[in-house]
């Protein structure tokens, strides 16, 4: 088994965790393949008892989408090892604003678990009480119009968003704007500001993907490619990180962080991890 050597930014050696907390995009894999080395790794810790999780900001899947992608990628999975801003969303409507009546913009897969919850959506400005800003490729002036009329014309409604990514990663190096720009739109129109994100770097994120493992966070390991959300949501709840440099950040991003921010560990590639595990 061999695997490249870490480049570490924090003089400690790399250790085994009880519990793998991963990104998907541009961590485990990039469009319809996974990225070299991911593999080897995930099933190597499921042989060796470790307790792996799925985290990703994109709203445009459910669970069970995500689930089905893994294990048509090899990477059989169950849907409740994923969690996204599908699933935080709905657990934060039910919590922090129950009986509320919410528009959606947002993709079907988001709009059907928020009905699914007994959530109710509507677009009736006079009757809203949450706008949900979310990555949303069916975005348009209506949409826009519908949640402007909520927020600014009867001053009734508060402005959530599922994610703060500006852009979602594609295969070649393309992208694709994110709920950052839905929300940006929203916000500039009705002077009204976004209060609260459902996703990374949000320790909402990190609260329910540690609740799901039933780990303590000193147990476990958050993995990603994004400084200013998968590592940041680390450095904000105190728990180790490794920068995988396969995806958006560079090594050199990094080393410009202030020490507490930084990642714990900064790998070339993701089966870097296996030189931690030793044989039962």
């Amino acid at each position: 088994m061999t695997s490249a050597a870490p480049r570490e930014l924090v003089a400690r050696p790399l250790r085994a965790y009880d519990g793998y907390l991963f990104d998907l995009d541009g961590t485990i894999y990039l469009g319809d393949r996974l990225l070299p080395g991911a593999y080897e790794l995930v099933t190597t810790l499921r042989r060796f008892g470790r307790e792996t999780l799925f985290l990703s900001n994109n709203p445009t899947r459910d669970p069970q989408m995500y689930a089905d992608k893994l294990t048509r990628l090899g990477l059989p999975t169950p849907s409740d090892r994923i969690v996204n801003p599908v699933v935080t969303m709905v657990a934060w409507l039910l919590r922090e604003a129950p009986g509320a009546a919410v528009f959606v913009i947002g993709e079907d897969p988001l709009v059907r678990a928020i009905r699914a919850a007994g959530i109710r959506t509507t677009e009736d400005p006079r009757q809203i009480d949450i706008v949900i800003a979310s990555y949303d490729r069916g975005f348009d002036y209506r949409k826009l119009q519908i949640a402007f009329d909520a927020l600014w014309q009867h001053r009734r409604a508060r402005l959530v968003a599922t994610n703060p990514d500006a852009y979602c990663p594609m295969p070649e190096g393309r992208g694709e704007p994110d709920a950052a720009a839905v929300i940006a739109a929203i916000e500039a129109s009705t002077g009204v500001r976004c209060e609260a994100n459902l996703g990374k770097p949000s320790p909402v994120m990190l609260h329910t993907a540690l609740e799901v493992l039933g780990l303590p966070g000193p147990e476990c390991l958050m993995v990603g490619d994004r400084l200013h959300t998968d590592i940041a949501m680390a450095a904000d709840a105190g728990i180790d990180s490794a920068l995988v440099l396969t995806g958006e950040s560079t090594e050199e991003m990094a080393a410009q962080l202030p020490p507490a921010r930084r990642p714990t560990f900064v790998l070339p590639r993701i089966d870097a991890l296996l030189r931690a595990l030793r044989e039962p």
